[in-house]
């Protein structure tokens, strides 16, 4: 018998189980036998053997850490110790009779022993194949037709109807191994099939992270290096106009450097936004409402100026990119108020309204022209167009100068 490398699950407590079962049996027997006959020895050796058998067995698969010193020869060990005994059991009594062993007697020993070998058989097709149901069987039927023909006659066995009932078991153990083997080889194809399939999910799982994670650190790159390139080489540009300028007209390179400088700060602001994004996203501690108030209450913090909220608890469930836009917008409009707007008083609205998610982020500040290329073309305003296109949301910007800026955002529709 070829022993696995594994024990089925669930396969050792069943043996045990179904051992248990057959010691119980062999003890009532014995109460019985020991109620009829008393203390007689002849009757009570056959007891004692039918208990000593199932009741070792069973303690040798109940010691612990045994399985694994014996490896994948423990449970063939156990296999032909059930087998064994259920074979040899019913032969102790047939010395008993005197003369010549009833054929009656025989027939019930012999279905009796069919029952108990059950099983083992029930095992060798849990754990092993087909193969080893049918070694079984021969077997079983082999040593069964051996010790029949050391108690009855050789006639009398040819003559009798043992050898047919030897012939049903192996037909019953054939047909009942095969329903098992068949069943447990479609379980070990389906269980094949399912780690399989996990291990591809796994591994699916873990492509997908990887190139969420490049295409989030690519995007991140691309933000440093347009914010850092291009605000570095407007300001060499402008600082080489001013080292040209600084004697011909001081006036007119005193301004650019001081374009220089509110060059330098709107590229560390927008650098430290960027990096700002590595940490961790507030939205997932937060949610969208939440984030959104905290962020705007820390700006009215830092800034000194009066923030009106208007920020409805519950704006819906949204894909996570839709929040990350909101989220980035409402961010970036603040930064700009920061940096550029110079107002006293702001006002943040976050709302859902027909369906439609809307954000409006306005202040009294100075303002500016929307229609001039300077202004149209700044990374800030020109991300948050980017970023409500990409999910399919809308972006409007008003401002006139002295009279300040909204920024309106909505998704879900037109307003």
């Amino acid at each position: 018998m070829r022993p696995t490398r594994a024990l089925e699950p669930g396969v050792l407590p069943t043996f045990r189980l179904f051992i248990a079962l057959q010691l119980a049996h062999a003890g009532l027997g014995a109460a019985a036998g020991f109620a009829i006959g008393g203390s007689h020895s002849a009757l009570m050796a056959p007891s004692v053997v039918s208990l000593l058998g199932p009741g070792l067995l069973l303690l040798y698969l109940s010691l612990p850490g045994l399985a694994q010193r014996l490896k994948s020869f423990y449970l063939p060990i156990g296999i032909l110790w059930a087998a064994a005994g259920s074979i040899l059991d019913p032969h102790i009594g047939l010395p008993l009779s005197e003369g010549s062993t009833p054929e009656t007697f025989v027939q019930v020993m012999l279905w009796r022993q069919i029952i108990w070998l059950l099983i083992p058989l029930v095992v060798v097709g849990w754990q092993y194949s087909m193969h080893q149901v049918v070694l079984f069987s021969v077997l079983t039927a082999t040593l069964n037709v051996a010790l029949l023909a050391r108690t009855l006659p050789l006639r009398e066995l040819l003559s009798s109807s043992l050898l047919g009932i030897v012939a049903v078991q192996i037909a019953i153990f054939l047909i009942v191994g095969n329903m098992i083997a068949s069943l447990m080889r479609v379980q070990r194809e389906q269980r094949q099939r399912l780690t399989e399939a996990h291990a591809r999910l796994a591994q699916s799982a873990a492509t997908h992270e990887q190139l969420t994670i490049s295409r989030e650190r690519n995007r991140l790159a691309r933000e440093l290096h347009d914010v850092l390139a291009h605000t570095l080489s407007g300001v060499a540009v402008e600082l080489g106009g001013a080292r040209a300028m600084l004697r011909l007209d001081p006036e007119r390179a005193d301004g650019l450097l001081s374009q220089s400088l509110r060059a330098i700060r709107e590229g560390l602001s927008e650098t430290r936004r960027a990096l700002q994004a590595l940490r961790a996203q507030p939205l997932e501690d937060l949610g969208l409402a939440l984030a959104v108030r905290t962020l705007a209450e820390s700006y009215a913090g830092r800034l000194d100026i009066q923030i009106d909220l208007r920020i409805d608890p519950d704006v819906g469930e949204y894909p996570v990119e839709v929040q990350q836009c909101v989220y980035r917008i409402a961010q970036e409009a603040l930064a700009n108020l920061a940096d550029h707007a110079q107002a006293q008083r702001a006002q943040v609205v976050l709302v859902r309204d027909q369906g439609q998610l809307r954000l409006i982020i306005s202040d009294d500040g100075c303002g500016f022209d929307p229609s001039r290329p300077g202004d149209e073309h700044r990374y800030g305003l020109r991300g948050m167009r980017e970023r409500a296109e990409m999910i399919g949301g809308t972006l409007s910007v008003e401002s006139q100068v002295g009279k300040g800026t909204q920024i309106s955002f909505w998704y879900g529709g037109h307003p």
